[in-house]
């Protein structure tokens, strides 16, 4: 990339130096504040959401996630408002959004709206390489990491000239999208690698590992043919429930997630609010299988990778049998034949409370190849896992590399620091 002829310096800490026939402006000159309400007009107006992926629509007919009772405050938006996040900065994934849509957003937020001597486009490209590397770090103040109103309109900008700003715009929306769509070929591919990864495991855990093998009817038309040397034995023989509970809450506490499993809860890196004592909460040993009741339906459940204790809502499972592989089990159930089941026997009275009861789970008839063939299928699921994590780490280093490209160029346009 070519740099421009001569430079000067900005006066800005995390700016440096700019192209000598840019200026500096501070954001009052640039920007005016928009602090009208949608009131009781609020039925009239669309909901929109600052993301990661920008200023979005929500959907209003399947709602998700937490709404106020009501939108009186909210603040009306239009096409190519800039909206600030001054607030928790720190901790919020993103703190600026260019607007696309007419519609509201939080009272919360800063709404502005630029003058006709700045793009709001190259204002918030400008923000936005900001914001990647939390850049205003210095200006945070109070507990919440606030970034004061004053404070924030007297920042000064670094600005080029009009045409240049569009040309730079145009530019970066080229190139962006350019790394944009790279990304989304390479996160596309790892979903591929997902599928064809689980279709593998659920042909063995569901079939064997041997083509060849002879078949038959398994007597559940949810299950369909099986190897024929192979047992189909309701849970109840299989698995036994147990209750025991902590005198104390001092063992590990293990925390179920839907990516990484059932683990200690301080290898999460996601923190969660924790009950403050886990006096009465269950039990469970290394090898159990334990089953977030609630989310079962949804694969929430797993195999506990220590000795610990768990919700007391929890259930938790233990093979009768020491010789059979609590693994093959949990991805056995894993299976869409399963979860379709597990759905089936599901009970409650409305969704999200619907719960799969013990009783239920011990009728479902399961799969019981012999132990020592259980664990040729185990070895092959780790070694199936193992290879595709090892290639799906190769993919997220490309991915971060085209998203640090991506920064830079943003970062390096809107600074003056190449000519485009």
């Amino acid at each position: 990339m070519q740099r421009y002829e001569s430079y000067k310096p900005s006066g800005i800490p995390w700016v440096g130096d700019i192209p000598s026939h840019w200026g500096i402006k501070k954001n009052k000159f640039l920007l005016s504040e928009r602090k009208a309400v949608v009131g009781k007009d609020a039925p009239k107006f669309k909901l929109l959401s600052l993301t990661l992926q920008g200023v979005i629509l929500r959907d209003m007919e399947n709602p998700k996630g937490k709404f106020p009772a009501e939108f009186d405050t909210y603040k009306q938006v239009s096409p190519d408002d800039l909206i600030f996040c001054l607030f928790d900065v720190e901790e919020t994934p993103r703190t600026v959004g260019l607007a696309k849509h007419h519609g509201m957003i939080t009272g919360a937020y800063t709404v502005t709206r630029c003058n006709e001597q700045v793009s709001s486009a190259f204002l918030y490209y400008y923000y936005l390489s900001l914001d990647e590397g939390k850049r205003l770090r210095s200006l945070y103040s109070g507990l919440r990491n606030v970034i004061t109103r004053d404070t924030f309109l007297s920042l000064a900008t670094p600005l080029p000239p009009r045409e240049e700003q569009d040309h730079i715009v145009a530019f970066l929306g080229q190139k962006t999208a350019e790394i944009d769509a790279a990304i989304a070929k390479k996160e596309r591919l790892i979903e591929l690698l997902q599928e064809q990864k689980n279709i593998r495991i659920h042909q063995a855990v569901l079939r064997g590992l041997n083509p060849d093998v002879p078949l038959c009817d398994s007597g559940v038309t949810w299950i369909g043919a099986v190897p024929a040397h192979w047992k189909v034995i309701p849970n109840r023989y299989i698995f036994r429930e147990q209750n025991a509970r902590s005198l104390r809450g001092e063992e590990t506490h293990l925390s179920m997630s839907q990516r990484y499993g059932l683990v200690p809860a301080k290898e999460l890196d996601v923190q969660t609010l924790q009950s403050e004592s886990y006096d009465g909460a269950k039990l469970c040993q290394k090898g159990d299988l334990v089953q977030n009741r609630l989310k079962a339906h949804l694969a929430v459940f797993a195999v506990a990778p220590c000795d610990g204790l768990v919700s007391p809502d929890y259930s938790v499972f233990r093979l009768q049998n020491s010789e059979n592989q609590p693994v093959y089990f949990e991805r056995l159930f894993k299976t869409p034949n399963y979860l379709g089941e597990f759905n089936r026997r599901v009970r409650g009275i409305v969704v999200g409370f619907l719960r799969l009861y013990s009783e239920d789970f011990n009728a479902i008839p399961a799969l019981v190849p012999p132990c020592d063939e259980q664990a040729e299928i185990v070895k092959f699921i780790e070694s199936t896992n193992t290879d595709f994590e090892n290639i799906r780490a190769k993919i997220d280093a490309e991915i971060a590399m085209l998203q640090e490209l991506k920064a830079i160029t943003v970062a390096s346009a809107v600074t003056g620091k190449i000519k485009v």
